[in-house]
């Protein structure tokens, strides 16, 4: 045993042997054909689409918005602002995907053109859309009309992918070799060490979280927090950040995606730490917007010096236009100091008159003013940029941005990643460049990362760096699995435990037995439809309606590769009104299928009702006191298609709090073990009615 200033530590199992398995070249090589493959797919997804639809049919499919006129905003904080609205300024504009924080380009006439201009949505409403772009665009987006904003594909995060693995692949004799070395598989991690921790942010926290914290302040290398749902995976990681901060180290925090480290940050300023958030404002939600580096730096003095020093720079442009640009045709060949001394001895030059000579002298002089304010304006934004990340407890930004020039030259003691299963390998690698050590929390039994390209999933970008380390001999040895759950009743969390989870998850006493009854559910205004009724009972907390005996076959909507079943729409959504007959509110009901056109099938049957309806891979990271699950697929030849990666069933069950029902046939799901289990556990546990009955 030794010890620091506030740890004590203890040695765990000694360190063990494992293989050499990949070289670092072939690692290296691997991964850059992978993130190219990706790359491609998307680029080829997008330029196809353009190409074979027309700007009407994007627009009536949500990704793109036409006869739009842009209005000059002015230069902002982020960049350039524009504000979009119909040529028609009454005209509300469409429904679409495109969102606050997405990436989209403006167009004039041809859309596929290399030059169009790229910017970010800041604010959106039903008449207008503002997006900042990096520096002032063509001036058609200042148009009248014509306009068209298609939503984009952002190539930025793949170019920092290869920055990353070619950083990753040339380090030597430092501490990111050495993480390098134990990702290809080429070296063990070193002993890790359990600390004892005196004093807790979190006073709350259970006993596998608290273990899971010791262990993770004490790794060296690499340390796997496994966050089965509702854990308290984010709450565990939240405090490891934390004792991390009161042991002097440097911090940072990421996760794959916006929302993820959005939430991050809401449970570090809840337990006091100061925190500040890189990233596009517009990507943060409005909860943080105060903790955002762009919002510091609007109050820090400096940086507001910073400010007035580019405004002044503006106004000198102004007054520097006013004078005589020293173009070629009168300059001829004269360099500026050579014009500056001819204006001063008042001399003119290879027939260019003195007074054209000192217009253009006073050109050239406040252009190096000019330069001079901008200069020192950009010196004093780094200062206080610098200033307010070295005094805060911890920088939070996703994997990608962490790869921007912001943090380019900054190191940290700590990298901590969230939701590290939902990311691929070479996103991850992008902030460990950054690190001495890493911790990561994620699951890798629930959803892996998405990937569009089949050729780039099948050779590996789905496994994550997460899954790779845990599946190590000795991937045991440096993780740690969190046992408490604070979501589900005993019975929809015992089947995902014993499936996905060698049986270890328990159910905290405040969620053990809670059921519909406790939030007011009564199924007495339901007389009139005693089969909901008797699906709905508030005491059963898990159902499984049986379709095989009905006719209620899956189909494919022309020209789609997705599938819908149309009686399953029809009693899912009949139960979901049904529950809100019985007293629940629309924001306790979740209805989810695999399938986006069942999705869209039941968006359409519910109309107006406030009702939350996604797919599986949607809603992961979610809950809801009743989850509806339609899981479609019903056919003579037992084809389940996707529903055979399992994980999307153990995302699917464990979204619901009080009740889960679950809506197929059992003689097509059987076909996969999984859901042929989970028929036999409702038979024991739960309700199985087998329509009709």
């Amino acid at each position: 045993m030794f010890e620091t200033s506030r740890f004590r530590v203890y040695p765990l199992k000694p360190s063990i042997e494992i293989d050499m398995t990949e070289s670092i070249q072939s690692y290296a090589e691997r991964y850059r054909e992978l993130v190219e493959l990706e790359r491609q797919e998307e680029m080829e997804r997008y330029e196809r689409e353009m190409s074979q639809m027309s700007g009407r049919q994007r627009e009536r499919v949500g990704r793109a918005m036409l006869h739009l006129g842009g209005r000059d905003k002015g230069e902002t904080l982020g960049g350039y602002e524009v504000q979009f609205g119909r040529e028609k300024r009454d005209d509300p504009l469409p429904d679409t995907e495109i969102a606050v924080g997405d990436l989209v380009m403006l167009s004039k006439q041809d859309p596929l053109r290399d030059d169009n201009p790229t910017g970010t949505v800041s604010r959106k409403t039903n008449f207008s859309l503002t997006v900042v772009f990096p520096e002032e665009p063509h001036s058609f987006v200042f148009s009248d009309g014509g306009l068209r904003a298609d939503l984009y594909v952002n190539d930025i995060t793949f170019q920092r992918m290869l920055d990353a693995i070619d950083e990753l692949e040339k380090a030597e004799d430092n501490r990111l070799a050495d993480l390098r070395d134990v990702i290809v598989g080429q070296r063990q991690p070193p002993e890790r060490w359990v600390v004892d921790i005196e004093a807790w942010n979190n006073a709350n926290l259970n006993a596998s979280q608290r273990a899971a914290v010791e262990q993770a302040v004490g790794s060296d290398d690499f340390f796997l927090i496994h966050g089965p749902p509702g854990t308290g995976k984010t709450t565990t990681v939240a405090e490891v950040i934390h004792q991390c901060v009161e042991a002097g180290e440097s911090v940072l925090a990421t996760a794959a995606s916006n929302a993820a480290v959005d939430n991050l940050v809401e449970f570090l300023v809840a337990g006091g730490a100061d925190v500040v958030r890189v990233g596009h404002p517009a990507r943060v939600t409005p909860a943080i917007e105060r903790h955002t580096l762009d919002a510091q730096l609007e109050q820090h003095d400096t940086y507001q010096r910073s400010q007035e020093l580019r405004d002044q720079a503006f106004n000198l442009k102004d007054r520097r236009d006013e004078h005589r640009y020293p173009s070629g045709r009168y300059r001829r060949g004269m360099s500026n100091e050579q014009i500056k001394e001819l204006a001063k001895a008042n001399e003119g030059s290879r027939g260019v008159s003195p007074e054209i000579i000192q217009e253009m002298a006073d050109w050239i002089e406040i252009d190096e003013q000019v330069d001079e304010y901008f200069e020192e304006s950009d010196r004093l934004r780094g200062e206080a940029i610098d200033e307010i990340m070295a005094s805060a407890d911890v920088v939070c930004t996703t994997n990608s941005t962490a790869g921007s020039q912001l943090l380019n030259d900054r190191h940290f003691d700590a990298l901590v990643i969230d939701e590290a299963t939902q990311a691929t390998e070479p996103s991850c690698l992008i902030p460990i460049t950054l690190a001495d050590r890493v911790v990561m929390a994620g699951d890798h039994r629930q959803l892996p990362p998405t990937v569009l390209s089949q050729e780039a999933a099948q050779r590996g970008l789905r496994n994550s760096l997460f899954e790779r380390i845990a599946r190590r001999e000795y991937g045991d040895r440096i993780r740690t699995m969190l046992t408490t759950q604070y979501r589900m009743h005993e019975q929809i969390m015992a089947f995902s435990s014993e499936e996905f989870y060698e049986g270890q998850l328990e159910a905290n006493d405040s969620v053990r037995h809670h059921t519909l009854e406790g939030i007011g559910f009564d199924t007495d205004p339901l007389d009139d439809v005693p089969d909901h009724q008797f699906m709905l009972d508030p005491e059963v907390p898990l159902v499984f309606i049986d379709t095989a005996g009905i006719e209620a076959p899956e189909q494919s909507p022309r020209g789609s590769k997705s599938r819908e079943n149309v009686r399953e729409a029809d009693l899912v959504v009949g139960l979901a009104e049904s529950a809100l007959e019985a007293g629940l509110d629309p924001e306790d009901i979740a209805i989810i299928s695999p399938y986006s056109d069942q999705v869209d099938r039941i968006r359409q049957e519910l109309g107006p009702k406030h009702l939350e309806v996604k797919t599986v891979d949607g809603f992961q990271g979610r809950e809801k006191e009743l989850v509806l699950l339609s899981l479609v697929r019903s056919n003579p030849d037992g084809e389940v298609g996707f529903l055979q990666d399992i994980r999307r069933f153990n995302v699917a069950l464990t979204r619901a709090r009080r009740k889960a029902v679950v809506v197929g046939d059992s003689a097509t799901v059987s076909q996969v073990p999984v859901y042929r289990h989970f028929i036999d556990y409702v038979d024991e546990h739960g309700l199985h009615l087998n329509l009709p009955f």
